[in-house]
């Protein structure tokens, strides 16, 4: 591997531990000729499906745009990194069980949403907003109404309204 300060190409690897998850491996490494060091992730490669667009393009999957999306969603957002890192793990995951060869956008979409509204419902609402196309204020109503509907009592704090509040002072 090449070094990247240097481009020296020949680097040693001083440690290597596997992740949490098993799935990639965390190598340190140390450049030959400047000594400086770095890390390096190594995964398994598989091929994911092609996607396709909502105007019938194919492009390859891109984890990268994946993140992006996630990471616009909970901006500001009290979710961890490795909480991120999880959730497009996966989202990939998914991708990869649907052994599809193509697989439409909204899909990948629908999975995206699983994994946002089980991290953080504003980042969920955020991203629906985008993902499907709110017009105005009765479009969110109708999506908060269902979110509350849906999965009440998961630990999140409540979207709307002061709950917790009426809650303490009954006490």
């Amino acid at each position: 591997m090449h070094c990247p300060f240097c481009q020296h190409q020949d680097t040693r690897v001083i440690d290597s531990r596997v992740s949490d998850d098993g799935a990639t491996i965390r190598r340190r490494r140390v450049c030959e000729a400047c000594g400086e060091r770095f890390s390096t992730l190594e995964t398994i490669e598989l091929k994911l499906p092609m996607i396709i667009k909502g105007d019938g393009r194919r492009e390859p999957f891109d984890a990268r745009k994946l993140r992006l999306s996630m990471d616009r969603a909970l901006h500001k957002r009290p979710v961890s990194e490795e909480q991120v890192e999880a959730a497009v793990r996966a989202v990939v995951h998914r991708l990869r069980m649907t052994a599809e060869r193509e697989l439409a956008s909204r899909r990948v979409g629908d999975f995206v949403m699983d994994e946002l509204r089980k991290l953080d419902h504003v980042g969920y609402v955020r991203f629906a907003s985008v993902y499907r196309a709110f017009e105005d204020v009765a479009d969110f109503r109708e999506e908060l109404d269902r979110l509350e509907r849906d999965a009440p009592g998961d630990g999140q704090l409540p979207l709307l309204g002061d709950e917790p509040h009426e809650r303490n002072r009954k006490r």
